[in-house]
């Protein structure tokens, strides 16, 4: 098998465009392809015969399959990005920032726990040791983003005396470890159900006490 060393090949097509729509259907049949049966098990005949594109359109834009499995998790972990507008101002007072990092929360949870998003992690661990550069772009474009995110805002708060000391990367180190404790692991592993909408607006609020933040009584915005 090839290695996905050089991965998608680059598309210059807008969006809308035959180019990106063509890109848009492989990828569409690809990720049902290897959700359904898995990588191993999914030829490139099988995804040209999915998307309705020719072998020579397909391989236009991917020279192998692990570029194409590359993209499939880049597509969904942008997708499942949820970092704080950098733009946005910052909130006034701490019950405010407070509501801001339980929204935060609430989102990433809701995000990542969908089958489709759960489906790219697996896919990834399947493939880490031949093709690791895999797991990487999942990380970079996904945990990393968030964490990198929390910690440019918790250094804003600091600034503005809304929350006490600490190094930020710290601080949002432990608001992810107390939102995902060992929950992530156990639906990857399928032996828990996905998480109600309370107990995830729980541990979102859990997350964010742990940064000394008095907290609005659940279901109350400011």
């Amino acid at each position: 098998m090839k290695a996905a060393k050089s991965g998608a090949r680059q598309v210059t097509a807008e969006p809308g465009r035959s180019g990106g729509a063509v890109r848009a259907r492989v990828l569409k049949a690809a990720f049902s392809a290897f959700r359904e049966r898995g990588f191993a098990d999914t030829s490139m005949l099988e995804i040209v015969t999915r998307a309705r594109v020719s072998k020579r359109d397909l391989y236009a834009l991917y020279d192998s399959k692990h570029a194409l499995l590359a993209d499939c998790i880049g597509e969904r972990a942008r997708a499942m990005r949820r970092p704080l507008d950098p733009d946005a101002p910052l909130p006034a007072s701490g019950q405010a920032l407070a509501a801001v990092l339980v929204e935060l929360g609430i989102s990433i949870l809701r995000g990542v726990c969908q089958p489709a998003v759960l489906t790219v992690y697996r896919l990834t661990i399947a493939e880490s040791d031949r093709a690791p550069e895999i797991a990487r772009t999942l990380d970079s474009t996904g945990r990393e983003t968030n964490h990198r995110a929390l910690s440019e805002l918790l250094v804003k708060a600091q600034a503005q005396g809304l929350i006490g000391d600490g190094e930020p990367t710290a601080l949002a180190a432990r608001y992810f470890a107390v939102l995902w404790g060992d929950l992530l692991i156990r639906l990857l592993m399928r032996v828990r159900q996905a998480p109600t909408d309370d107990e995830i607006e729980e541990r979102a609020r859990a997350a964010t006490a742990t940064l000394g933040i008095r907290l609005a009584p659940s279901g109350r915005e400011n």
